[in-house]
């Protein structure tokens, strides 16, 4: 039995009435925002920029979208219907059975493909900015003693810098997915049995740098106030021993745990977006560390990492903040990309790039091109507010 459909306006309308809680966090999102937005300061002045508002527009729209997944889609994101005739089905078709409005249409396991791109939006919006943010920290690290001590530091440093960008990226990413490199072997030590292979050695050493970035933040500036120093040192310090051994090793104890092909999608997006930070923020540091500021701190006697930590960066938040929302746009692209060639999470994924790859072999029908078309759109909506959101950043930036 062919199933009955809904027209193009139903199911645009059925569309936005399902984002309603995504949509009214939203509105109310904005409303917040902007009567902060004296006190939040280069946030607050993206106001004053169309092209800025229009971008946060965007990417506040897909936040919430995936904070309330569950409620938006009708179905879960492997959820199959068993309905004859639901397989491959265009936008609008109705579950006989179930009264199902399959909105954007069905991929070839009968899954909702609305559902999916909603639930992956949660995927894509955890590890972009999560891996950004990694790298970020990985980045400023290394590049502020760098452009602030020249010399050896600096030579190392960039030789490396320079060596994994002249690297394909691409390769390297095969490289790092293929069985020899990824498959772990268990090894012991001091009593426990860990897996080890190169993207946990790189997972390990990555996820190293938040916490050496923190503790040398909290030091520097509580040095001399040991509550304030205890208060800041060992939260820190807990939370690393608590979420460390999940993150790098997948210890069942630990609150939360990346699966092997998440570990090595991290791997890889950080090892690739780290030395464009560094050159970013080496760069910086050489700038501003030519000011009256800089050098009253050193009249002072502060230390160098202070120095570095809460004089040169925070005066170089400006371009990090505009650099953060572009480079989240391109690791976004890059998770696409990897999902597209078969390099990213497991392949029932509702990441966009895996349903853009899982869709592609349709799109010869212009029947089934919805199974591609759909993420395809989601993931450029994304890119380009992020994209917008940076633009306006970079204007108000400049103009203060």
């Amino acid at each position: 039995m062919t199933p009955e459909f809904i027209g193009p306006a139903e199911i645009v309308l059925l569309s936005i009435f399902r984002f309603w809680p995504a949509l009214a966090a939203l509105a109310a999102a904005l409303g917040l925002l902007y009567a902060l937005r004296g006190r939040i300061g280069l946030m607050g002045l993206i106001f004053r920029s169309r092209v800025g508002t229009a971008g946060l527009v965007i990417v506040l729209f897909w936040i919430f979208a995936a904070i309330f997944a569950d409620w938006i889609a009708p179905m879960g994101p492997l959820d199959q219907s068993f309905t004859f005739g639901i397989k491959k089905s265009p936008p609008g078709a109705i579950d006989a059975e179930t009264g199902t409005v399959f909105l954007w249409g069905a991929d070839n396991l009968a899954r909702d493909v609305f559902s999916r791109v909603v639930y992956g939006a949660r995927i894509v919006l955890i590890i972009a900015p999560a891996a950004t943010l990694i790298a970020f920290m990985v980045g400023a690290t290394l590049g502020l003693p760098a452009g602030y001590r020249r010399g050896a530091v600096d030579a190392v440093a960039s030789f490396l810098a320079n060596l994994v960008l002249a690297f394909p990226l691409i390769l390297l990413f095969y490289l790092l997915v293929t069985p020899e490199v990824r498959a772990p072997t268990m090894h012991h030590v001091l009593g426990f049995t860990i897996p080890w292979s190169i993207p946990i050695a790189m997972a390990a050493l990555f996820f190293l740098f938040p916490v050496g970035f923190l503790m040398l933040a909290w030091i520097t500036r509580f040095g001399s106030d040991p509550l304030r120093l205890s208060l800041t040192v060992a939260p820190t310090l807990l939370a690393a021993l608590w979420l460390y051994p999940g993150l790098v090793f997948g210890a069942d104890w630990s609150p939360i745990r990346l699966d092997p092909n998440e570990l090595n999608v991290f791997a890889a997006v950080v090892l690739g977006s780290s030395p464009g930070v560094f050159r970013i923020v080496r760069g910086l540091t050489m700038d501003i560390k030519t000011r009256d500021y800089v050098a009253a701190a050193q009249t002072r006697g502060e230390s160098t990492w202070y120095v570095l930590l809460w004089e040169i960066l925070p005066n170089a938040r400006g371009p990090l903040i505009v650099d953060f929302c572009l480079r989240i746009g391109y690791t976004t692209i890059l998770l696409g990309t990897l999902g597209f060639f078969g390099l990213g999470l497991e392949p029932e994924s509702p990441d966009w790039g895996s349903m853009i790859n899982h869709g592609r072999s349709f799109v010869r029908l212009a029947s089934t091109t919805h199974m591609a078309l759909a993420p395809a759109i989601a993931l450029m909506t994304l890119v380009l507010g992020l994209n917008l959101m940076a633009d306006g950043l970079r204007e108000q930036s400049m103009r203060d």
